[in-house]
């Protein structure tokens, strides 16, 4: 249907190559920011934290010795004591995090749509990026390093501290100081991580939890089912729905939850137990107003931590998973 002659419109241009409505039409943005980026931090906020009060923080761990053929006579005096062994101290070194915003003082006089100060909106965005990168460099294989006026201090990170119970990988000399050295890249396989739980077991460990990225997470569904065996399920009061992922593994040592963590290192799986693990802080999150430059304001997050692997020997890594082979 034609519209009337001379009818008034929102479509008419204003000028060459401009296709802005007429009448001085307001406007409709929302007030809502609309973000998907991932925020999710599985490994910082499932372990413990604690404190301390130094740049470099230790702890002590120990073992039983091996069970022997233990058999006295009536009466027996000893005449050697038995061999022992003093508890293991460990230390890790803190590093610090930080970010910072600053802000024009028209940037925030300004009626920005969705948010009232630019500058508190930054600042918020900025902590989940702090978190963020903590995350990832927990999970990382970077080895402890002192630091110095030139360089900044590193805490070990997970990988490098996981130095007993590996899967295609040669250990290190020394834990959180020396990575392990990966194997040649392999597909996944369910062996490896029976293998991964024996040695755990073995060592009296029960991890709980197999932290990977989400290639491998997807590989590890595969490995019980190919598209034509996928399982149905349905009842009565449901649809039927198709089961497609493994979230539990039940092994002969204990069941291990499946954790996606896209912040993980590529081609590598950890068998975790969360109560070893916590993050020591030095200096909890603040925020720090920087001195006033002009006519702008200035304020820094930051935080000071280093990673607590109370004994490596409770968790296991699976090195050179690759999902694509």
């Amino acid at each position: 249907m034609a519209v009337i002659a001379k009818t008034r419109e929102t479509y008419p241009a204003l000028g060459p190559g401009r296709a802005d409505p007429p009448g001085g039409i307001r406007e409709d943005l929302s007030d809502i920011i609309y973000n998907i980026a991932p925020e999710d931090t599985p490994f910082m906020s499932a372990i413990g934290k604690d404190a301390c009060d130094n740049t470099y923080f230790e702890w002590q761990t120990d073992t039983l010795a091996d069970p022997v053929a233990n058999r006295q006579a009536e009466g027996t005096d000893p005449q050697e004591l038995n061999a022992h062994a003093e508890p293991l101290r460990v230390g890790n070194y803190t590093q610090i995090s930080s970010k910072a915003i600053r802000s024009s003082g028209t940037a925030e006089a300004v009626d920005f749509a969705g948010r009232k100060s630019t500058q508190a909106y930054q600042m918020a965005k900025k902590g989940k990026e702090l978190k963020l990168d903590m995350e990832s460099m927990l999970l990382g294989l970077d080895v402890m390093a002192a630091g110095s006026s030139a360089s900044a201090r590193v805490t070990a990170g997970v990988g490098a501290w996981i130095h007993t119970n590996l899967v295609n990988a040669t250990a290190g000399t020394t834990p959180g100081k020396d990575a392990p050295t990966p194997g040649a890249d392999k597909a996944v396989e369910e062996d490896d991580i029976r293998e991964a739980m024996k040695m755990c077991w073995d060592a009296g460990a029960t991890p709980t939890v197999i932290m990977c990225d989400g290639t491998i997470k997807q590989a590890i569904s595969a490995l019980s089912q190919s598209v034509s065996e996928l399982r149905t399920a349905a009842n009565d009061k449901s649809p039927a729905y198709v089961v497609a992922a493994v979230d539990i593994y039940v092994s002969d040592f204990g069941n291990l939850q499946i954790v996606p963590n896209r912040l993980m290192p590529a081609k590598t799986a950890y068998l975790l137990d969360y109560e070893f693990w916590s993050t020591t802080y030095l200096r909890p999150f603040n925020s720090v107003d920087l001195a006033k430059t002009g006519d702008s304001m200035a304020q820094m997050l930051i935080t000071e931590y280093g990673l607590r692997s109370k004994n490596e020997v409770a968790n296991a890594a699976i090195h050179g998973w690759d999902a694509s082979i």
